[in-house]
């Protein structure tokens, strides 16, 4: 059996844990520069508050009914993250960290457990141990975990716990469940099956499989084989590599010189080639774009973006700089607002398989330690970028907007809670 632990709104869980006066309260958690909501307590959710709603157009509302709002945290998150997944890593030997807040749990091979049990302790343990509430579906499959967590959510909330151990239970789970919202179908495609009367997953497991094939292709067919309790994908308990790795942000607001943009890319170059270094690899190309405000039709309307060729794939953080103040170099234009900039560090290798230039006479192997050393300095004051970059500036008008952020009470010791008595 596979068992599905995911957190109950999570970032909105996550900053009542430190905030009892919000514990009753709506609450919800805007996206980058305060721009829309992304999570939502159960309290929001019943006020008809909706997901990617713009905050600006909602402020009465928010005023109205005393709804609190955060900008979002990600320390703070990621913080919890580790918390609630390093508790769930103790009940079980094979575990797939799938998102910020959901763990996949492989539950085979436990003989003489009982899996309903089993996941009822562990939902104890981590609101016990870190205060996150979580909710847990367990099934033959992936598909079908992920389908009775929802079911756990929506119907069995006070339990938190749903399990698919009986063909009774899969086929009311099954016809309970519409088909836009079973996992791996957007809204696109689940238009397409209710054209074709597909209303439900059940609906969806009873077509034929030579329609599956043809109108859903292969990775159609895996999903609909999982729906039906055969198993068509194992955990992946190792961090997949990245094949691209991506870094865009808007800003707080709008920068018209170049320096300022400059400093914004730096740093989004400097983020990105950690990540690189993380998972051992060296990128061959990179993009860069900017971009105008589209929604500002007083202003001229600029979007260019350009592709460069290194002629050594590096993950040389000076190097990945040069090479991307030369890209937005090329693309600058002056006398335009902007409002976002980007890198994508393209076509990764393997650091230990790169293929070396015949003229190359940097000292790559004195680089991966300088970079090394740059990384560990920085991971042991918890990410925080003791050692920088020249280019990264030293912070400014592109900086993220978030004006309601909560403090990092759990990475930052000048902002831990006291306890006064």
């Amino acid at each position: 059996m596979i068992a599905l632990v995911d957190c109950n709104n999570f970032y909105a869980s996550a900053e009542r844990l430190f905030c009892p006066r919000v514990l009753k309260a709506p609450v919800v958690v805007l996206s980058n520069n305060d721009g829309c909501v992304i999570a939502r307590s159960e309290q929001a959710k019943v006020l008809g508050i909706k997901m990617g709603a713009p905050a600006f157009l909602m402020e009465k509302q928010l005023t109205e009914n005393n709804v609190e709002v955060f900008s979002s945290n990600y320390t703070l998150y990621n913080s919890i993250s580790d918390r609630v997944h390093a508790t769930i890593s103790k009940f079980v030997m094979d575990w797939e960290k799938y998102s910020i807040d959901e763990s996949f749990i492989d539950l085979s091979g436990y003989y003489g457990m009982n899996p309903y049990r089993y996941c009822k302790l562990i939902r104890a343990t981590v609101f016990r141990n870190v205060g996150i509430p979580v909710s847990i579906g367990i099934a033959p499959t992936r598909t079908l975990a992920k389908m009775a967590n929802r079911y756990a959510k929506k119907e069995r909330r006070h339990i938190g716990v749903f399990m698919l151990d009986t063909p009774a239970k899969t086929e009311m789970v099954l016809k309970y469940t519409k088909v836009e919202d079973v996992w791996g179908i957007g809204r696109q495609f689940s238009a397409f099956l209710n054209s074709h009367g597909v209303i439900t997953a059940w609906d969806l497991i009873q077509m034929p499989q030579a329609w599956i094939r043809k109108n859903m292709s292969v990775v159609g067919l895996r999903l609909v084989t999982e729906l039906k309790g055969i198993p068509c994908a194992e955990l992946e308990t190792e961090p997949a590599i990245k094949k691209n790795i991506g870094i865009a942000k808007s800003f707080g607001s709008l920068l018209s010189r170049r320096e300022d943009v400059a400093a914004a890319l730096g740093n989004y170059v400097t983020a990105a080639a950690e990540k690189l270094r993380a998972q051992k690899s060296c990128c061959s190309r990179i993009q860069v774009f900017i971009q105008t405000n589209g929604f500002r039709t007083q202003d001229r309307q600029y979007f260019r973006s350009i592709t460069i060729q290194l002629p050594v794939a590096t993950s040389f953080t000076p190097e990945l700089l040069n090479y991307a103040d030369i890209a937005l170099s090329r693309i600058w234009k002056d006398s335009y607002n902007y409002k976002k900039v980007g890198i994508f560090l393209e076509n990764l290798v393997d650091r230990d398989k790169v293929q070396l230039g015949l003229y190359d006479t940097k000292d790559r192997e004195k680089q991966r330690k300088l970079m090394t050393a740059v990384d560990s300095i920085n991971k042991a004051f918890n990410g925080k970028e003791l050692v920088k970059f020249g280019r990264q500036g030293a912070g400014g008008r592109w900086s993220l907007r978030r004006q309601r952020l909560s403090p990092c009470y759990t990475t930052r010791l000048s902002e831990v809670l006291v306890i006064k008595y």
